[in-house]
């Protein structure tokens, strides 16, 4: 073999056998996925069971503690005398009270200011709905059983879709709504199975005030997330869930007030948690669980969007009829 044709076949082995070392160095990925991807698909998935561990905690805390506040019968008061908790917009209140404090602390913290991009008054109707949601769960209580606001709290999912396609457009594809369907009907006929077949007339019966007032409770919930979910939209980069937490409650706060102030409630709250101090707890642990709840709520909404949120919290239903 003559030198000439012997480097050339030295030069081809090595060539060959370098692309055969980077062959087996080099990772092996479906051609149809990168690493990028599957990194991108992991932490999606992390994210999303973060946000329903959180929000199944947070709330169904607060429901345990929500029920014990506007059913527990104490002795009465004189401004109370019946001896239930006087004000549904109470509970509304210090929910939103502490839940101001804890966004302002963390914006400080982040940001370095309260300011938002976005004006105080663009969060006023998605605080007004949200207040008006939250006084109309507590009401209820006073007036449906427990089973009928579970069950429809279970229907959640299509009037936040319908919303979503009235504020902001949004268009779902057929299946979406086949899907909102099907979980509709399966947390509802797995309500409906758990409801006890034994009991009083009294306990089966409803007062159509309380029918209302779920009413409210879920077409102002349905309004809610979807505004909240313009904002974002309309401020993608400058505001995030700490800044809506603020913003909502900052008007939500002074629309409970005024409420407060201006029905009188205010006096016999005073005078009803002075004699029954335990009452207060309830509205400490209530609050302290619906701030933390909040915190997920716009961290989901802005991560998922309000449908994904809205299954959510629905799903959170059926670890409800478990206790029943």
């Amino acid at each position: 073999m003559q030198p000439l044709e012997q480097e050339k076949e030295n030069a081809d082995r090595e060539q060959l056998e370098q692309l055969l070392e980077e062959g087996r160095q080099k990772p092996t990925v479906p051609s149809s996925m990168s690493p990028s991807d599957s990194a991108e698909n992991s932490s999606t998935t992390a994210k999303l069971v973060f946000c329903f561990v959180g929000l199944q905690a947070s709330y169904l805390t607060w429901g345990v503690m929500q029920e014990k506040i506007m059913t527990t019968q104490y002795s009465p008061t004189p401004l109370v005398e019946d001896g239930y908790f006087p004000s549904a917009t109470f509970c509304v209140f210090s929910n939103r009270f502490l839940a101001i404090i804890v966004a302002a602390a963390i914006c400080m913290k982040i940001h370095g200011t309260l300011q938002t991009a976005a004006p105080l008054w663009y969060y006023s109707p998605c605080a007004l709905s949200n207040t008006l949601s939250s006084w109309g769960q507590y009401a209820a209580l006073k007036f449906v059983s427990f089973p009928l606001q579970v069950l429809f709290k279970s229907a959640k999912v299509i009037p936040v879709m319908m919303m979503g396609k009235v504020l902001n457009r949004a268009t779902f594809p057929a299946i979406e709504y086949a899907e909102a369907v099907i979980i509709t009907v399966g947390v509802a006929i797995f309500g409906l199975s758990k409801t006890h077949s034994g009991g009083s007339e009294d306990g089966k019966t409803t007062e159509f005030f309380g029918l209302l007032c779920l009413t409210l409770y879920i077409c102002s919930d349905a309004f809610t997330s979807q505004w909240q979910d313009r904002i974002y939209k309309a401020y993608p980069k400058q505001i995030d869930q700490f800044q809506m937490m603020y913003g909502v409650n900052c008007s939500a706060i002074i629309i409970t007030m005024l409420a407060l102030v201006f029905s009188g409630e205010l006096m016999a709250v005073t005078e009803f948690l002075s004699y029954h101090p335990q009452a207060l707890w309830y509205n400490i642990i209530t609050a302290i669980t619906s701030a933390t709840g909040q915190l997920f709520i716009f961290y989901t909404i802005k991560q998922f969007g309000p449908v994904v949120f809205t299954i959510i919290m629905t799903t959170r239903q059926v670890p409800c009829w478990t206790g029943l």
